[in-house]
């Protein structure tokens, strides 16, 4: 799927928004207020991000798929299967946002409204292919839709559940998303059961290209 639109520019104007949202929310004034004490100009703000609220919550959202990533690289994942690959990214992305959850919570309940529909589809696509692209996984096959379902419901419960969470160093989140993980048993085994469960959706001719 197509990113936004990045720059050095936007992801700037968007680290200097966060300290801001817990008080002012994702607004243009918002906004105008953080380029202005960042030395920039308030005015920028339509041109850097001219669809508004939804462009700044896309770009919000890319913006974290790609610090992830990046950290994610630089860990030594030798001997991991891909289970607890997926569980180490998804714990650096929870690591990363906790000084902004306050923000991811105003962001969250953003996304959910109507309005942000498409929005929400987009980065929620892209999030889950981030964490299945920093664990390793580079598949292109028929299971590329099966595994990042399966990865949505739990990456979506488990920053549900991290919103609530008051505990040290995301300690009960990631408890949680053990639980999750431990629930779907390995994620190749469910990844097998799911595809055989969509494959009896898919005409004979169909199911024997996919």
């Amino acid at each position: 799927m197509i990113p936004p639109e990045r720059s050095p520019e936007r992801d700037a104007a968007i680290e200097s928004l966060l300290p801001l949202v817990p008080f002012e929310g994702w607004t243009r004034a918002a906004l105008r207020t953080a380029l202005r004490d960042s030395g920039g100009v308030p005015d920028d703000a339509d041109l850097l991000f001219p669809g508004g609220v939804p462009d700044l919550l896309e770009a919000f959202c890319d913006l974290a798929d790609r610090t992830m990533e990046a950290e994610a690289e630089g860990m030594d994942m030798t001997g991991l299967g891909l289970t607890k690959r997926v569980r180490a990214v998804i714990a650096i992305r929870l690591a990363q946002n906790r000084p902004h959850k306050e923000a991811v919570r105003r962001a969250v309940a953003l996304l959910a409204l109507p309005a942000n529909a498409a929005v929400s589809a987009r980065t929620a696509v892209r999030t889950v292919g981030a964490i299945w692209h920093a664990a390793g996984d580079r598949s292109a096959d028929f299971s590329w839709y099966t595994k990042r379902a399966i990865l949505a419901s739990v990456y979506g419960l488990t920053l549900l559940y991290w919103l609530r969470d008051t505990s040290d160093e995301d300690e009960a989140t990631l408890a949680f998303l053990d639980r999750r993980l431990a629930g779907v048993g390995r994620i190749g085994k469910l990844r097998g059961r799911a595809e055989r469960v969509v494959h009896r959706f898919i005409p004979r001719g169909h199911a024997e290209t996919a």
